[in-house]
């Protein structure tokens, strides 16, 4: 969980006015993957102030590593995709007229590899912000039934699943039939997500006994 640390004046009205941000550091304290058996992370634990007058912000950890890790695949993705698509495009226009002399062929690939790195460049910017923002609609949706409390927050990760899906779906203009098998597919991930959430659970149950010993 990241805190955020700002200290405020008491005596002015506005905190907004007095903000100043004095530490931002990652702490092991509030985390919201250890809210179990129904309890949902409510304002008064995402933003409390101690008895020195500091305000922390709890940011969950998810919403900075998910998103990061998003927007590398979705570079790289894209960056590949669109440097190729870029490289058969300019042979496809330029097939008709090829460089006869070693300066037209010198010209001729440097062009081509120029338009290969701003293609790829295009591609990385506009695969990272779709699977970016899909990443914090994945994010979003789990917590916001996380602080619905339950019954939303025993199906989570399955509504965080479709979701996502719905997004994804929407993000690349998928036909009828594919986002039927998208919509489906995020269901089961969802599933497994929270399959695998609740046996971590139930081995940390496990295992306490033995630490406290």
């Amino acid at each position: 969980m990241l805190m955020i640390t700002a200290r405020y004046n008491s005596r002015v009205a506005p905190i907004r006015e007095s903000f100043f941000y004095s530490s931002m550091s990652m702490t092991s304290g509030l985390d919201v993957n250890d809210l179990s058996n129904g309890e949902s992370l409510t304002a008064q634990k995402i933003i409390r102030t101690d008895g020195e007058g500091r305000i922390h912000l709890a940011v969950p950890t998810r919403l900075l590593i998910v998103p990061s890790v998003a927007f590398i695949v979705g570079a790289t993705i894209g960056l590949v995709r669109g440097g190729r698509a870029s490289s058969l495009r300019f042979l496809a226009e330029n097939a008709h007229r090829p460089p006869r002399t070693v300066k037209g062929w010198y010209f001729y690939n440097k062009t081509k590899n120029y338009r290969v790195l701003l293609g790829g460049m295009k591609g990385a910017a506009k695969e990272s912000g779709k699977l970016v923002a899909i990443s914090v609609g994945w994010v979003g949706i789990e917590e916001g039934l996380r602080a619905l409390g339950d019954p939303w927050n025993e199906v989570k990760e399955v509504g965080a699943g479709l979701g996502t899906a719905a997004l994804f779906c929407g993000a690349y203009r998928l036909p009828l039939k594919t986002s039927k098998q998208t919509l489906l597919l995020g269901g089961l991930i969802g599933t497994l997500v929270k399959v695998l959430d609740s046996a971590k659970q139930r081995l940390v149950k496990s295992e306490s006994p033995v630490n406290g010993e």
